[in-house]
């Protein structure tokens, strides 16, 4: 993966200790062990199937990990929103953490629609 790669696997590192962060604070602070522990698989598996796609073996393989990432993504996101709704998580700190969620998930589809079987660009 080159430059939007890179950026992504970036972003998912910083995605990830963010995740990690906020799961400890729930736990500690918050008390809530069943939602936090969902959002930190979740979101701490987005990275990890960005960097497995850096080991794919086939362009198949490669769109697959990051299709799974996108899964993740996805599922993050709705755990982001029910801790917010379920009042865990303040506006702020759901605004902020939702739009790194969502910008990680526009990079994921603008890859996977590049890397699309039969694309004609």
């Amino acid at each position: 993966m080159h430059g939007a790669g890179i950026l992504l696997n970036d972003k998912a590192m910083a995605f990830a200790v963010r995740i990690v962060n906020l799961y400890k604070w729930l736990r500690d602070d918050k008390r809530e062990h069943v939602l936090s522990k969902q959002l930190l698989r979740s979101g701490t598996s987005i990275g990890a199937n960005i960097a497995e796609s850096r080991a794919a073996i086939s362009r198949a393989d490669f769109v697959s990990k990051l299709y799974i990432a996108a899964k993740e993504c996805r599922e993050t996101q709705y755990w982001i929103e029910l801790l917010y709704k379920t009042e865990y998580l303040n506006e702020k700190q759901y605004m902020s953490i939702k739009e790194d969620s969502e910008e990680i998930g526009k990079i994921l589809s603008s890859i996977t629609k590049k890397m699309k079987p039969n694309n004609n660009q």
